[in-house]
């Protein structure tokens, strides 16, 4: 007969962005039922520009052994607050949630349940229906075949930002430094033992989402080119092809020289070629732009991010954050 196991300790790391009108309540509903007694929040504001920063302070104040609260310098983006948070964290477990109540926090237990039963480094939501925006869900699709081709994530497996990960990997991903960090693609290099249990996805209770298209566009590039060298493969063999191309084109127009075919000037067709190889030129001269200053910023330090305060979390052991 197998040992018991301990009931495990779990954090839940919010990343906050503009919720003052969410977060308090959102607290105080997972604090009131935790998925687990031994449960503690690291709530972590990403510059918002609201009174974000007074309501994670009122949640410390109420409950200063459970919530510990890292106010950012800037606003870096979800993921690296993310980051920040987890690099507080210090459960034996870690649930990653959004702060407007579109992750319901009776789920939280659920992944943390399947998580312990099935023995998964980290157990993914899969939302029954989503309600996103539409901006959110067309982004969300794009961003699954592209993670599935450069990433290699199982074509059954969705992304999603609500999540419950094991010690073992929080550890692990926390090692990287690097100043653009996209947290599944971290996942993804360590384990391929990976769960998934279907939850409800409610309506966002107030406001709109962070992302706009440029900050989405930005994930994507993050993805591309932080987590895979495939555009660069990509790019060469589009060079090979249009090579190829070129040689048949020379081949073809020696052959009607010989043969003294009458070609009709085609300035039309040089134009639109001319134009089309140029574009395709520049974009590859962007890509490779794009390598050459990522690395750059890592190699300057670029920070992940910066903590400016930290608030709460009296009694509970975990690691000081990176400056």
């Amino acid at each position: 007969m197998k040992p018991e196991l301990a009931t495990p300790s779990l954090t839940i790391v919010i990343p906050v962005y503009n919720a003052e009108a969410t977060i308090g309540r959102l607290v105080d509903t997972l604090l009131a039922a935790p998925p687990v007694a031994d449960t503690d929040i690291v709530l972590v504001n990403d510059g918002s520009r609201d009174g974000s920063d007074r309501a994670c302070r009122d949640c410390c104040d109420r409950f200063p052994d459970r919530v510990t609260y890292l106010r950012l310098a800037r606003n870096f983006g979800e993921h690296n607050a993310v980051m920040a948070g987890l690099g507080r964290a210090g459960g034996d477990y870690v649930v990653i949630m959004d702060d407007d109540f579109q992750n319901p926090p009776s789920e939280a237990a659920r992944l943390l349940a399947t998580a312990v039963a099935g023995g998964y480094d980290v157990v993914y939501a899969a939302f029954r229906e989503k309600r996103h925006d539409w901006l959110r869900n067309r982004g969300s699709r794009f961003n699954d075949k592209v993670a599935t081709w450069l990433l290699g994530k199982p074509p059954q497996l969705y992304l999603s930002s609500f999540k419950c990960l094991s010690r073992f990997l929080v550890d692990r991903i926390t090692e990287y430094a690097g100043p653009s960090p996209y947290v599944d693609g971290l996942i993804l290099r360590v384990t391929d033992n990976i769960g998934q249990v279907e939850v409800e996805h409610c309506d966002r209770e107030c406001g709109q989402s962070g992302y706009t298209l440029w900050k989405l566009v930005r994930l994507w590039l993050t993805m591309f080119v932080n987590f895979s060298v495939a555009p660069l493969r990509c790019s060469a063999v589009l060079g090979l092809a249009i090579g190829g191309f070129g040689l048949l084109m020379g081949i073809w127009s020696l052959l009607e020289k010989l043969f003294d075919v009458a070609v009709p000037t085609g300035w039309t067709t040089l134009y639109v070629t001319v134009v089309i190889f140029s574009g395709i030129q520049l974009v590859m001269l962007g890509l490779l732009g794009e390598y050459v200053g990522r690395g750059l910023l890592e190699a300057n330090k670029a920070p992940q991010y910066v903590v400016r305060e930290i608030h709460g979390g009296d009694g509970r052991p975990g690691p000081e954050p990176r400056p």
